[in-house]
């Protein structure tokens, strides 16, 4: 995706990449998050047409929306559709408008004020409450990254026959495609990311015109159901559809990613710039929707309602999604779309994981050491489970690593909402009293599921 040209005269300057370990004191010197790629995307002339102002923006969005559906998210909706049908999609659907509203105030966050969300949380808070943020953070990406390697790993298993162990291995590979386009452009890697999206959605689009599920059924599903809180089971994976959805680490990456974008650092260029990243991140956690609910709806009509309810394993969805869906290509085009779904994952998470560190340690590494380590941490769990376990160890590894995530969200979702409503760092900026309120009833609902599941797996 090519940078549009021209650009106008109030474009900052590029600063130098850094790849050199180096550690500085923490101050709000400016000190620009993802320094290498800082307003690296030209923007078009003030008074060009509008739709070629907006496409300059689109990307950050689909990079955003990689982790509202990477392999976590499989777990949860297969292991959901199959044992529950469609009642899950209400979950789906309220945990994507959640996420469209969080992201939309970390991408304000990050425009208004310059920082990203772990520069404003190290400017904020003390120094002990950053260290314990900004472990939580790390957990979240091991997490997040655990996943990845599940997914990656039982891809190459599925599509060439490769051992779980080795795949898991292999997957550390990803770490260099990353590294080769960051150095090509942010364009370049925006680009990668939209044409893997492409591939997921036009596989699951396939499948659910395949699976030929009851319109009536889908639509009911929607609608939220009272023994989603009562069901044991069914809250668990609700949760974890909670946590596959709604990413902690995604908040700290749009607060970054849209400061890519050399928009005027003025109060009208800053409007403009969060008007048009909000619309872009709507639009693509949209796409997520589809995906998300496609994955679901394809295990509800394929498996659920033919008495394969105990299909929990993406193995057994794939090894049974072409002889009950009639459609010979249908397993194949599952495990296409989760090594793309894997792959794109991996992005995100580099990324992510730079910006925390930076952000709250001041601590720059190379992006390289970053992943490899990154990426070690998740590797060494798959293999020890793979060993002890086989794959039905890795299934409910993966599920579990999705429960991880839904627990670390209000450690990312907190200080979000507490920093946009406030008028002193947000300025002009600051969000309405009703977009406050909603915010904070995001975060109630979220702290409250969390401590039910707590409640519920101590008891």
């Amino acid at each position: 995706m090519p940078d549009p040209a021209p650009t106008h005269p109030t474009t900052p300057p590029l600063p130098q990449k850094q790849s050199a370990w180096r550690f500085t004191r923490p101050t709000q010197d400016g000190a620009h998050s993802l320094p290498e790629v800082f307003a690296s995307v030209r923007l078009p002339a003030a008074n060009a047409a509008w739709w070629r102002r907006f496409l300059a923006f689109v990307g950050p969005g689909y990079m955003v929306s990689v982790g509202y559906m990477d392999p976590g998210n499989w777990a949860t909706d297969l292991q959901g559709g199959a044992q529950f049908g469609y009642t899950l999609l209400s979950v789906i659907m309220l945990s994507n408008l959640m996420a469209i509203l969080l992201q939309a105030l970390s991408a304000r966050l990050g425009i208004a004020t310059g920082r990203d969300l772990a520069q404003a949380c190290r400017d904020h808070f003390p120094p002990i409450v950053n260290i314990l943020l900004w472990l939580a953070c790390e957990l979240a990406i091991i997490a997040c990254d655990l996943a990845e390697v599940i997914g990656t790993a039982v891809a190459l298993q599925l599509l060439f026959g490769l051992p779980l162990i080795l795949g898991a291995a292999l997957s550390v590979l990803d770490a260099f495609v990353v590294l080769f386009l960051m150095n090509r452009g942010f364009r370049y890697l925006e680009a990668f990311i939209i044409g893997l999206l492409s591939i997921i959605a036009a596989c699951f689009a396939i499948q659910v015109v395949a699976a030929a599920p009851p319109v009536g059924a889908v639509l009911k599903g929607f609608i939220p159901a009272p023994q989603i809180l009562t069901h044991n089971q069914m809250l668990y994976i609700a949760i974890g559809i909670i946590g596959a959805t709604v990413m902690p680490h995604n908040l700290y990456l749009h607060s970054s990613i849209v400061q890519t974008r050399a928009f005027d650092r003025t109060p009208n260029g800053k409007k403009e710039a969060i008007r048009w990243a909000t619309w872009d991140s709507s639009i693509a956690l949209m796409l997520a929707l589809f995906i998300n609910a496609a994955i679901l709806i394809v295990a509800a009509a394929a498996f659920h309602t033919t008495g394969h309810q105990d299909v929990a394993e993406i193995e057994d969805a794939y090894r049974l999604l072409s002889p009950i869906l009639g459609l010979g290509v249908a397993s194949t085009l599952f495990a296409v779309a989760l090594l793309a779904a894997g792959t794109n994952s991996t992005v995100t998470g580099t990324l992510a994981g730079q910006i925390i560190m930076e952000g709250f340690l001041h601590l720059h590494i190379p992006h390289w050491a970053r992943r490899l380590l990154t990426r070690g941490l998740a590797i060494l769990p798959v293999i020890f489970v793979t060993a002890l376990y086989g794959s039905a160890g890795v299934g409910k590894l993966l599920l579990f690593s999705q429960v991880i995530l839904s627990m670390q969200l209000p450690f990312a979702v907190v200080p979000l909402v507490l920093f946009v409503s406030d008028r002193k760092k947000m300025g002009e900026f600051v969000i309405s009293r009703k977009t406050t309120v909603l915010a904070w009833s995001v975060a109630g609902i979220i702290l409250l599921l969390n401590f039910k599941l707590l409640f519920d797996t101590l008891s």
